[in-house]
């Protein structure tokens, strides 16, 4: 407690603005568990950038822990392109307070000679990764905490490729930003080097993301969408991208049109909860829609509902909205001719069907840790090769390579794309799913979250993932445990022949069992949240679309029982 109290008193100094001495004075005199919560570390990168609770304190996102952090990313800009003119992009989405983060990261930029193209007003976080090249901009930086909860906001930093910060830069990012101290931050705007930008980039997001996500399809004046932005950003981008690429019958949900912070209507703005598209769902019932679209607050992840066999909205979720998005590209590609430099890409916990089908196009297909960070890394580390598409279990993809982060502007164009020549075929987005399951397996995957907040829940989750290491399972629904994979390590060990071989992943503390018919259980802490996440992937032989309906109750029951094992029910 002496740290933690001694860190709270350096913020009682006269270079933090009066209100803010007089919380942390008062947290000091009445709260000691909140002061606690807010001082007892500093906020860190993690998979998808900082990301914390607005609020006073070194574990809270502010005015000076983003001052600090835009500070080291300056210092090291310099030292990385000296005797240039560097030049940063800046967005920020529809959350409090981004908007005023968003300017004072700017001034502390111009404070340190470095001009600066900052949105006008709230935009997505795939436009601001396509601007980053767009502009010949060194690194952009949007301030987003994506589908957290209201309270919390965070800053993601894009590098010259548009991709978001790998190694070896973030780690020489975080150990220039705590070499500081607060009293390092510049604030003193240079005014001349802040450029405000709106339409001209607009512009050209909007004609890349047509030019990008269209393929012609067939039907589009008989194809209904509902489409709703759960109150972000995707309201700039995905209207227009829809009606230039011929899209006539979509349907808003105004209720939800509106940015707003708070996201009145929802109780998480995240598509991969059900609840978030239950009002757009309603709408499409109501007008007899073909599909739902919905999109996260800075628009990098969508959700996406359709008529299953029973003429019912059903949402598919990431894995399955990957794989016929993927198979799309895979076919089309196909159609043109393949050049043998191809390739998709998903992550260590997404669905193993994307290498089954990968295969079966004899396309390469490489898989990367958890976030799309590493995925816009393979692109620039394989120049030569082309990327089609590739995404995660986490709701997010990526068509081609003009955005290098997950993009539901492009993404929601494609898959409309897909449903709108699947009906004018005779089919739709529900059976050709069924038809990929026939073709390369059908593979029925699972997620468990569990929240653990605050100090006591980040040992929690510790704690739980070393349980899951030191006591492994030897068993999963009746299949010997045939594989363990320790990201950690980096090494997977065959626990009946005792081979071993190396992962060639950076190490994170990610852990997966495979068992002998293919099942996989992996564990891994979030790197946004305060949650440990289980994924459970299942598969089976579905010999005809027939036998859907059955095979798909197999496997749900195997998923229970998987639950129930490993008491995650």
């Amino acid at each position: 407690m002496d740290n933690i109290l001694e860190s709270a008193k350096t913020w009682l100094t006269d270079f933090f603005d009066p209100a803010i001495k007089k919380e942390v004075q008062h947290l000091i005199d009445n709260d000691t568990e909140e002061l606690k919560d807010r001082f007892y570390k500093h906020m860190e990168f993690g998979t998808g950038g900082m990301r914390g609770i607005m609020g006073v304190g070194t574990n809270r996102i502010n005015k000076y822990t983003l001052g600090k952090s835009t500070q080291g990313l300056s210092n090291y800009l310099h030292r990385s392109y000296p005797n240039e003119e560097i030049k940063v992009v800046i967005a920020y989405d529809c959350r409090h307070n981004s908007d005023t983060l968003a300017r004072t990261v700017a001034e502390v930029l111009s404070a340190n000679s470095i001009k600066v193209y900052l949105y006008s007003s709230l935009r997505t976080t795939p436009q601001l990764s396509f601007s980053v090249r767009h502009l010949n901009c060194h690194a952009g930086i949007v301030l987003t905490a994506s589908h957290n909860p209201p309270e919390y906001n965070g800053y993601k930093v894009y590098w010259t490729d548009g991709g978001q910060i790998v190694p070896p830069q973030d780690g020489e990012i975080i150990a220039e930003i705590n070499a500081l101290g607060f009293e390092d931050i510049n604030f003193k705007a240079n005014e001349t080097l802040i450029q405000l930008i709106d339409e001209t980039e607009d512009e050209a997001f909007i004609a890349a993301s047509v030019q990008n996500g269209s393929f012609n399809a067939q039907g589009k004046d008989d194809f209904k969408i509902v489409f709703t932005s759960l109150h972000g950003t995707s309201i700039t981008a995905i209207p227009e991208v829809l009606k230039r690429a011929g899209y006539s019958n979509v349907t808003i949900i105004e209720e939800q049109a509106v940015p707003d912070g708070d996201f009145p209507t929802v109780k998480s703005p995240n598509p991969e909860e059900s609840e978030a598209l239950s009002m757009a769902i309603q709408k499409a019932e109501e007008i007899g829609a073909d599909m739902v679209v919905g999109t996260d607050p800075d628009s990098d992840r969508l959700g996406i509902a359709v008529r299953n066999l029973a003429g019912k909205m059903e949402i598919v979720n990431g894995n399955q909205a990957m794989v016929l998005m993927t198979q799309f590209l895979l076919e089309k590609q196909k159609q043109k001719g393949f050049q043998g430099n191809e390739f998709v890409a998903t992550t260590i916990v997404s669905t193993p069907m994307m290498e089954a089908m990968a295969n079966a196009y004899g396309v390469e297909f490489k898989t990367a840790l958890t976030g799309f960070k590493w995925i816009g890394k393979m692109i620039k580390d394989f120049p030569e090769s082309q990327f089609l598409g590739g995404g995660e279990e986490s709701y997010g993809y990526m068509v081609g390579d003009f955005v290098r982060d997950k993009d539901a502007v492009t993404s929601t164009l494609l898959a409309c794309e897909i449903a709108s020549q699947a009906k004018a075929d005779g089919s739709s987005f529900y059976k050709q799913l069924i038809d990929c399951y026939v073709a390369y397996g059908f593979y029925k995957e699972h997620l468990v979250s569990i929240t653990k907040k605050g100090i006591s829940g980040a040992e929690e989750i510790k704690q739980m993932l070393k349980d899951f290491k030191e006591n492994p399972v030897a068993e999963v629904a009746g299949s010997k445990v045939l594989w363990i994979e320790d990201y950690n390590t980096s090494t997977a060990k065959n626990v009946v022949t005792g081979e071993e071989r190396n992962i060639d992943i950076p190490k994170s503390n990610v852990l997966i069992y495979e068992t002998e018919d293919g099942t996989r259980i992996a564990a891994r802490p979030s790197g946004t949240e305060p949650k440990v996440k289980f994924y459970i992937s299942t598969n089976a032989v579905l010999d005809s679309a027939q036998e859907y309906s059955e095979v798909a109750a197999i496997l749900d029951a195997k998923i229970q029982r998987i639950l129930k094992e490993l008491n995650l029910g």
